[in-house]
């Protein structure tokens, strides 16, 4: 079988079975099998494929049909324009979350005229610390803390310190929210469980057989985390500091009344996502 036989075969298996970007995935997973680039499947579509990676490949093709992540099969997502290593001890990173890690780095540019010190960061829900290592590579004069619940999540973040280079400049921290943090910080950014429990059954299967129940369950109302953030946030932030919280579609309004609610006086705005969804609110403090 060529490469261009293999790509079409696995493209219409996993397009008839429902798999979105079917062609896409098709070449991410004949990639894997082959070892190959995107650019050397498509100049070299006559190259044949030996009966090892034939076998590997139609083992990869039986994984996607059950449901299972590209990215766990993969075990790589790309985010904020990093490799990052993923397996199902962590969250897939998203490309919407991204945002947030624009908003830190806006935010730290207009500390940096002034803050003579080193910029203090923390990273709430680190998972496999996409967010703490982008604004590490981002933010050389930084110092992050990353924060996880659970310690099979920070294994894999520590991992991808270790790839990325930056094991000196972020700490991982283990403990519930902020709680860890051994000092106050300039800039907290956090993408905690927003899904309501009652919607978990809902979900598609590939989050819902395989990505991690403790980084999706957001409690009764899905704001049970947001909530306690909230109440531990402003013995964790020093003056002027700013919280960035990403947020589930149509939680706006009711995040916007648990801001008033637990932080009182206090300037916050919604961050508009690239389909005009509030994303994401930043608070200051």
């Amino acid at each position: 079988m060529t490469l261009a036989q293999a790509l079409q075969q696995s493209a219409h298996i996993l397009h008839i079975n429902g798999i979105k970007d079917s062609r896409i995935e098709a070449r991410m997973l004949l990639g894997h099998a082959t070892n190959l680039s995107p650019v050397q499947i498509y100049t070299e579509p006559q190259q044949i494929l030996s009966l090892e990676e034939e076998a590997k490949l139609q083992t990869l093709i039986g994984r996607r049909l059950q449901h299972e992540p590209a990215a766990y099969i993969l075990q790589r997502k790309e985010f904020y324009g990093i490799d990052f290593y993923v397996d199902r001890r962590v969250l897939i990173p998203r490309p919407e979350t991204e945002i947030l890690v624009d908003a830190a780095i806006q935010f730290a540019g207009s500390r940096s005229r002034y803050l003579k010190r080193q910029l203090l960061v923390a990273d709430i829900g680190t998972g496999c610390g996409a967010i703490a290592i982008s604004l590490a590579l981002n933010l050389r004069r930084s110092k992050v803390y990353a924060a996880d619940l659970s310690p099979v999540a920070l294994q894999v973040a520590r991992l991808n310190c270790q790839r990325q280079k930056v094991t000196e400049q972020v700490t991982l921290l283990t403990g519930n929210l902020l709680q860890p943090l051994p000092e106050t910080v300039d800039l907290i950014v956090a993408n905690l469980p927003y899904i309501r429990k009652s919607e978990l059954p809902d979900l598609s299967p590939e989050i819902a057989k395989f990505e991690p129940k403790i980084a999706l369950d957001g409690g009764e109302n899905g704001l049970e985390w947001v909530k306690q953030l909230l109440q531990q946030v402003r013995e964790k932030i020093k003056a002027g500091g700013r919280l960035l919280l990403e947020i589930g579609q149509n939680h706006d309004k009711e995040i916007g009344r648990l801001i008033r609610s637990c932080l009182h006086e206090v300037n916050f705005e919604f961050i508009m996502d690239f389909s005009a969804i509030k994303r994401a609110v930043k608070i200051d403090l």
